[in-house]
């Protein structure tokens, strides 16, 4: 068994332009998002894919269905919505501003933004802080995170065998992702709006070919 699947992150929206926490919350894409969305559609027309699915947040949705509309090698018209896919909820910090959670979170630490955070500590042990920092309780920790987003795997896996599928989804689920199976990924780099991370998934094996590409290298 084999599964090819490009995951990739949303265009800009709103709240990202103004680096706000955005976790189930959502805002509209930005001009450039609405860009993002048709150019990563136009490099997805590369390649042949057989589905396409996306978190059912709306920045995700519309950026499927804008790729889709600018690849003309697909006859598909709608992404199917998985939740699974979903990013992060961050509970009690949803919108508000990134620089000052950061602060609140890991400031004592002595970081300040949440590159510094997962480079420090990995992603898992991040969301894991956020959500003991949550008064509400609200905001996932890792093994909620995983419990989630492994349903999402077990639906790629369940694929028939050679398929080829495209995954829109978010920026810290993405970053987690490459963070759990690609040994020495820089977390430094939060993945770009609009950006691709292929990966290969077997029976045995669940393998990130590459992260944070604007563009599908040519064979």
């Amino acid at each position: 068994m084999a599964i090819t699947v490009y995951f990739v992150r949303h265009g800009q929206t709103y709240l990202n332009r103004y680096n706000r926490m955005q976790g189930w919350s959502d805002a509209p894409l930005t001009e450039k998002g609405i860009e993002d969305a048709k150019r990563v559609g136009k490099e997805l027309a590369k390649i042949k894919f057989d589905y396409i699915f996306s978190s059912d947040l709306s920045r995700a949705v519309n950026t499927a269905r804008l790729l889709l509309a600018a690849d003309p090698n697909t006859d598909i018209k709608e992404p199917i919505q998985e939740p699974a896919f979903r990013e992060i909820f961050f509970g009690f910090f949803e919108g508000a501003n990134g620089g000052a959670v950061a602060d609140i979170v890991g400031g004592k630490y002595g970081y300040h933004t949440f590159s510094q955070m997962a480079a420090g500590w990995g992603t898992d042990e991040l969301k894991d802080r956020i959500a003991k920092a949550d008064q509400y309780g609200d905001a996932e920790d890792a093994q909620r995170f995983w419990q989630r987003m492994n349903k999402g795997f077990n639906r790629l896996r369940n694929l028939p065998d050679g398929s080829v599928a495209v995954v829109v989804s978010h920026g810290a689920a993405i970053r987690s992702i490459a963070d759990h199976y690609l040994e020495g990924v820089d977390q430094n780099v939060s993945p770009r709006n609009g950006s691709i991370m292929k990966m290969t998934l077997t029976d045995t094996d669940t393998h990130v070919d590459f992260y944070n590409q604007l563009h599908i290298p040519d064979k």
